[in-house]
């Protein structure tokens, strides 16, 4: 069974530094990889050794799969972990670490490659008596054909690239008298974005909450779920509050939807971590989604009510260790929410915000972790994903745990550029998200950039008046006696000229 002794982290930032902390506990030496816009970047000084792949563009530096290799080769590396994004879930990637003798800490290339294909992923699953969104079980581009499924399905319909994410190549069709133009559409944007224009309908779920498993597997078959995440919370697509556990996910419901889970990754016979995403209706009936072979941004919450370090967990799984525990080992404990802080002004639709980090100083106490990458000083690099960081809190209760983080956001103090921290605690505080009665609407339905204007009691209302009244009495005082200076200045100079 191989001993991994020396792990090179082929990502950047939070994600890095999280891998390498697990290592280096673990008793392995640490290889970091950075662009030369991240040459002063905490994952790089933390690790063991460091090499530059070049200049700032991903193409260029962190998806130089080819070259990640070599430095391996080079500095003695036995095993290489993706992290997230980049080469994460690149099957051709994980075959050339396979071949070149290293261990890829990751699934096999075979289970990438299948769930990496939505349509691919649904057939792989249809023999578990999985619950699927009706829809196209293949690719379609014949336009009337099309036409005449979404009509038997129903509209609203949804078309989506069957390589897709993060919402590109995807367009909802309301009728039929707008479908060819956003099948057009749909068909172009996965081209551009994945190469790959393969197209698929399901129907469209109009108030869908987006709940997830997180599964291990060893390469010996054993499969478990460790619960669930409540990820509907977004933004274009893409999550910013996630939680453990789902508010409104009952022990019957949690327990279908983690067998289910199971039954996707022995579909593709998976091992590592991987999650199962679900998409939940009104009625709470859920339907399989897609499947990230990789660890997902929003671990830590997971890790927080189970007592288990996921990355850990990866490491070993590579090295051929049988899972250490069994599904009845397993139980909840408390409550976790993490906020996703973000370069991004939610004013101005959350684009992307850069700039230095004139201030950064991060939350503490009990219950509370930040998982970063940035120190105070650094700039924001524009070439790259604008999150910053990962809040994390946990406790006891739900309430609790909201609480806690609400006081975090409060006590994290970030200056120079715009965050999502205040659209977190508006979205926190909202009675939609106590409640847990919210979806992935959640944004276009209660967020409007004014309600992050600072809102005073009256007594704060009389205080700042009082303030105002007293400002502009002392202006119009220093008016009055400049010009009563200037009149007697005139005054002065006149009667000189009379002399």
């Amino acid at each position: 069974m191989p001993k991994i002794k020396k792990l090179l982290v082929a990502n950047r930032g939070e994600i890095s530094l999280r891998i390498m902390r697990t290592a280096k506990e673990m008793g392995i030496k640490t290889v970091a990889v950075f662009s030369e816009a991240d040459r002063l970047s905490p994952h790089v000084k933390f690790a063991d050794e460091a090499v530059c792949l070049g200049p700032p563009a991903s193409s260029e530096s962190y998806l130089l799969g080819e070259k990640i290799i070599e430095v391996c080769k080079k500095l003695n590396v036995d095993a290489i972990h993706p992290g997230y994004g980049f080469l994460s879930e690149n099957a051709a990637f994980a075959k050339k670490v396979s071949d070149a003798g290293l261990i890829f800490v990751g699934p096999s290339p075979e289970s990438i490659e299948v769930m990496g294909s939505k349509l691919a992923a649904k057939q792989a699953v249809g023999k578990y008596n999985i619950p699927l969104v009706p829809g196209t079980e293949e690719a379609i581009s014949d336009i009337p054909a099309a036409k005449k499924i979404a009509s038997e399905i129903g509209y609203p319909i949804l078309i989506k690239a069957s390589a897709g994410g993060g919402g590109k190549g995807m367009r909802i069709v309301e009728n039929e008298s707008e479908f060819e133009e956003q099948m057009n559409r749909a068909i172009s944007e996965a081209v551009s974005a994945f190469g790959d224009g393969a197209v698929f309908i399901e129907k469209y779920i109009t108030s869908p909450r987006h709940i997830e498993i997180q599964v291990l597997g060893d390469q010996l078959g054993n499969v478990v779920y460790l619960f669930e995440r409540e990820c509907s919370i977004q933004r274009r697509h893409q999550k910013v509050i996630e939680e453990a556990p789902s508010s409104v996910v009952s022990p019957e419901m949690r327990k279908a939807m983690g067998e289910a889970a199971v039954g996707v990754a022995k579909a593709c016979d998976y091992y590592g971590a991987g999650t199962v995403e679900f998409i939940v209706d009104e009625g709470l009936n859920f339907y399989f989604l897609e499947m990230n072979t990789r660890l997902q941004v929003e671990h830590p919450v997971t890790e927080m009510i189970t007592g288990k370090d996921l990355v850990k967990e990866q490491i070993l799984i590579a090295e051929g260790n049988p899972l250490s525990f069994t599904q009845d080992d397993l139980s909840i404990n408390g409550h976790s929410i993490e906020v996703r802080v973000y370069a991004e002004d939610p004013r101005n639709n959350f684009l992307p915000d850069i700039g230095t980090l004139e201030t950064y100083i991060r939350p503490q106490g009990p219950g509370i972790r930040v998982d970063d990458g940035f120190e105070e000083g650094m700039k924001i690099p524009i070439y790259y994903d604008p999150m910053i960081a990962k809040l994390v809190s946990h406790a006891e209760t739900r309430e609790a745990a909201i609480y806690r983080m609400i006081r975090a956001i409060e006590d994290y103090q970030i200056t120079g550029i715009q965050t999502t921290l205040g659209f977190c605690k508006f979205a926190l505080q909202h009675e939609a998200f106590v409640s847990g009665n919210f979806d992935t609407k959640f944004v276009d339905r209660y967020f409007k950039p004014e309600v992050l204007d600072p809102v005073f009691d009256q007594e704060e209302k009389e205080v700042l008046a009082a303030l105002a009244v007293n400002f502009f009495e002392k202006l119009t005082s220093k008016k009055s006696q400049k010009a009563e200076s200037k009149s007697e200045g005139k005054s002065s100079a006149w009667m000189k000229r009379l002399n």
